[in-house]
Order: structure tokens, then sequence, then C-alpha cells
């Protein structure tokens, strides 16, 4: 059995977003196509923040965007605020085909922790419950796509193999930071 992950396709990742991954709207056609390849289930990401999320630089007196910071005993990037809960920024982007996404899971809403990982916080300490969901499926294999290819889908891959997961990445609906 396998799945399709599609991490974090927001507006605040577009090229005009919050905070843009370059040619991050690019990849949407290809994702939609790659939806009716005969998945037996999909399922999507969103980073969910709180206003006043630890990670956001707004948060920081006398820090500023891409300082790192100590947050919970492990180094955190600090990123412009982005996809905070409710906003069109937090959105998945208008073009996605969001008719075969069977489940939606939140993550970064602690605001003391990041998550970049669809499986866990940065710490590792608290789940969003994608793991059990997929098990509960039967799901044995995992294909990723999505943003941002150098943190958010290389976390939850890296976290899909520590889980015993067969992890593949669909390249073509990929694309990273820097």
């Amino acid at each position: 059995m396998k799945a399709l992950i599609i991490v974090d396709v927001q507006n605040d990742f577009m090229p005009t977003g919050a905070l843009p991954v370059p040619e991050g709207d690019q990849i949407i056609t290809a994702i939609n196509v790659e939806m009716y390849k005969g998945y037996d289930l999909i399922v999507a990401t969103q980073d969910w923040h709180p206003t006043n999320h630890k990670s956001f630089a707004s948060q920081h007196k006398d820090k500023k965007t891409f300082d790192i910071v100590q947050l919970n005993g492990i180094d955190q990037i600090l990123w412009p605020d982005h996809c905070v809960q409710g906003s069109f920024g937090a959105e998945l982007h208008k073009d996605l085909d969001t008719r075969l996404i069977s489940a939606i899971f939140r993550k970064g809403m602690n605001p003391e922790i990041d998550s970049y990982s669809a499986f866990f916080d940065n710490n590792k300490l608290n789940s969003t419950g994608l793991h059990g969901y997929l098990q509960d499926k039967g799901i044995k294999e995992l294909v990723f796509c999505g943003l941002a290819g150098d943190y958010c889908v290389a976390y939850s891959a890296n976290d899909a193999k520590a889980l015993g997961y067969e992890v593949r990445l669909f390249e073509e609906g990929i694309r990273s930071i820097g």
C-alpha cells in the first residue's frame, strides 16, 4: 500500500508569500497529475502556526530573520511570520487539486517548538498523528512532494525512513529554499 504525502503547498511558501520558495508554484501541476497515478491514499500537511510562534523572528527582541537561536535545547532558525492559523498564507494553494486528499495534518501549532516534519515536532516529543493514521490504513510506502525540499520535505522523509517506511521522493513536485 502506497501513499502520496503532499507537504506544505501553502500560499506563504509561494514566490510572493511571506517565506517564498523559489519556483514553489511550479510544482502544483506536476503534483496534481501525480495524484492520479494509483496511490492508495493521499494526505497533505499544513504549517499552522499561532501568531506568537517562537520560530518567528518577530517574537525575539534584537533578532532578525534567519538568525539562529536556541529554542528548547535545539537550534532554531528564525523565520518571517508565516502560515499563521486561519490566514490566507496558511491556506493550501488554490490550484492544488484537493479532491483526492483524504486528510490534512497540521503541524507547528505549539508556540514553543517548530515542526518541520509531517510526523513530529523538532524535539520529537509530540506526534502529529500521521504515523498512526498511515498504520491504520496499512501503508508501507510513502512518496513525498511539496515545499520546502530542504526543510519540511527532508525532515518528513527522514522521519518516515526511521519509522520503517519505504520512502521515495517525487522530485518534479519538490522545490527548496536554498
